[in-house]
Formats: C-alpha cells, sequence, structure tokens
C-alpha cells in the first residue's frame, strides 16, 4: 500500500460525510471560545507552576550529583533515572530533560 492510497481513507470518509451534511469540527472555530472566556490560559498557567514546582524538588539532587563528580547532561540524566527520580510527567530523564530544567531554574551547565 503507498502513501499516498493510506491517506486518502480518511480523506475520502471526511469528503463523504460533508457530502451527506455533517457539520465537521467547531462551527466558530476557536474565537467563540476566546470571546466566552474559555481559553486555555489556566490551564497553561497552572502547567508552568507545575513544572517550577518539580523543577525547585529535583534541583537540590542535580547539585548532588554535581558534587559527586558527574558534570554532563548524559551523566546527571543517567543519575536521575539511576536513583529513581521522575520527570514532572512520570518520565525518564534524557539529556535534554535535564537541560530544559536547568534552563528553567537558570542554571545551565
Amino acid at each position: 500500500m503507498s502513501a499516498r492510497s493510506s491517506q486518502s481513507g480518511p480523506s475520502a470518509a471526511l469528503q463523504a460525510a460533508k457530502a451527506r451534511g455533517k457539520v465537521l469540527g467547531d462551527p466558530n472555530g476557536a474565537r467563540a471560545l476566546l470571546r466566552a472566556g474559555k481559553g486555555n490560559t489556566a490551564a497553561v498557567a497552572e502547567g508552568i507552576a507545575k513544572a517550577d514546582r518539580h523543577a525547585l524538588d529535583v534541583l537540590p539532587i542535580i547539585e548532588d550529583i554535581r558534587s559527586a563528580g558527574i558534570a554532563g547532561l548524559r551523566g546527571i540524566a543517567a543519575e536521575l533515572n539511576a536513583r529513581g527520580i521522575l520527570t514532572a510527567r512520570s518520565g525518564q530523564w534524557y539529556p535534554m530533560t535535564v537541560r530544559n530544567l536547568l534552563a528553567r531554574s537558570g542554571r545551565l551547565l
């Protein structure tokens, strides 16, 4: 099956639904939500606050890892994983995850 034929299925189905008169999506779009004050500003602010709180919790552990002589992002990530420390979204640590946390805190290597 080619990439073209696999993409035509959903597209053809949507076109058929439209032809039957089915309304697809929100007829007013995002503007209606913004006018009603129902945007996701509060959710974004809560996500940022949660990430900040998690960074404050993990920074002392990273400082402990650094004091043990592990300085690189890859090494810090490996040590956080070895200690069973989870990311803010309960995942594994990677060099970029560590870099993002350090950048958030202003303590980039």
